[in-house]
């Protein structure tokens, strides 16, 4: 009787584990960046909604978010993960830093390298220091936002056709990524443009500064015509507030400028002079995913607009129904060498490190009204107009990642 109750016990859990498959979204919903992170949730799970509306993956099974709060801590991440796993859950999630991103996939590794046949994978959706596709990557990993190596490509391309722009500054958060962006932009700016001068290299704490007045004379001293920044969240928001109380006149060019509640944090202190670089911005030529816009912001009175949270859920489900299971090593290959089209254009999940492969765009935040500016962000009455495409073709660049796979 007791082996009849323990085998009808480990078939109930069986039946229920498959009614759905779970992620666990392991990002800051707490501390400075909680913003960020909870944005991020919502992101995901309008997604999820859509696949799910659809039926589901493997013929009606359906997708089904765990948040886990990290408070932006790599250790807390670990935490986090050990968690995920102690709750059967087999995908995990996150996006907000790179110094966490650097944290899960070491964590990943080991455990699947511990636990053969309980494998996890990591669905990177915004941790983008290069190094995590290049000496640090794995096969357990996959990142689905452009990496710092695209990002600064596509700003500083722009850069190099201003020939007004004489000087530049750099300031950068002191941790993996922010450092990536320093070192990636004073090479890119030296071969495309050597006579541009560097005229300051400054990193700052990550989300302790509160004042960035300091950073502001620095930068007016400088003579700077230009400043060229990976800053995010409050980093970036209080940055350029603060260049606008100074008089500062100078071009801000960033990667993370459009995230939600940055540009209500600056408001008319970015207009005509912050650009930024992004998948996808609701004011783009003919709008291919106007409805996933216009459907979240009613649901959610907030903008959506992080293109490669939708990239990461919908190309996971595609993986899954191409594998025939849940299986993570089984949809990790699937993934490999995946084309995709969210709308903007085809991107493509490259073997050799799991690096997307995505057209990106570079945006003017101006007035709403304004030719090409009929949506605004964050309420402020001014939007994101579209100056430059980059194709995914060209913006491809080599990788050193030696991946073994299992």
């Amino acid at each position: 009787a007791r082996l009849l109750t323990a085998a009808f016990c480990l078939l109930a859990a069986n039946i229920f584990a498959a009614d759905t498959i779970k992620i666990a979204h392991i990002d800051p919903q707490s501390g400075p960046f909680a913003l960020q992170g909870q944005s991020g949730d919502r992101h995901i799970q309008q997604a999820i909604d859509e696949i799910n509306a659809r039926g589901g993956v493997l013929g009606g099974i359906k997708l089904e978010l765990v948040t886990i709060d990290n408070k932006s801590s790599p250790q807390e991440s670990l935490v986090a993960l050990k968690q995920a796993v102690d709750q059967g859950i087999r995908y995990v999630t996150q996006g907000n830093g790179s110094h966490v991103g650097h944290a899960l996939t070491e964590g990943v590794l080991k455990h699947n390298q511990r636990n053969p046949g309980q494998e996890v994978l990591y669905l990177n959706h915004a941790a983008i220091d290069p190094a995590l596709t290049n000496e640090k990557c794995n096969f357990w990993h996959f990142r689905f936002d452009a990496n710092v190596d695209m990002k600064i490509d596509a700003l500083t391309a722009v850069i190099a056709k201003d020939r007004n722009i004489k000087k530049v500054y750099l300031i950068n958060q002191d941790y993996a990524y922010g450092q990536s962006v320093k070192r990636v932009a004073n090479e890119m700016l030296a071969r495309k443009r050597p006579d541009i001068r560097i005229v300051g290299d400054e990193l700052h704490p990550t989300g302790k500064v509160k004042d960035f007045a300091p950073y502001i004379a620095k930068i007016k001293a400088s003579g700077a015509d230009t400043v060229l920044s990976g800053n995010w969240g409050s980093d970036l928001a209080l940055l350029i507030k603060a260049a606008e109380e100074a008089g500062l006149p100078a071009t801000f060019y960033t990667n993370y400028a459009y995230l939600v509640g940055t540009p209500k944090a600056f408001g008319a202190s970015g207009a005509d002079r912050v650009k930024t670089v992004a998948s996808w911005f609701p004011n783009l030529s003919g709008n291919p995913l106007e409805k996933n816009f216009l459907e979240y912001k009613k649901r959610y009175s907030e903008d959506w607009g992080f293109l490669p949270i939708k990239y990461a859920i919908d190309m996971w489900a595609k993986a899954i129904d191409k594998a025939g299971s849940a299986d993570p090593v089984k949809v990790a290959k699937a993934l490999e060498d995946m084309r995709y089209d969210a709308g903007v254009g085809e991107a493509w999940m490259r073997a050799d490190d799991h690096q997307i492969m995505e057209p990106l765009f570079v945006a003017t935040f101006g007035k709403v009204g304004k030719q090409g500016v009929k949506y605004d962000a964050d309420e402020t009455g001014y939007g994101w107009l579209v100056d430059t495409r980059i194709e995914a073709k060209d913006n491809i660049l080599p990788t050193t990642c030696k991946m073994e796979r299992p």
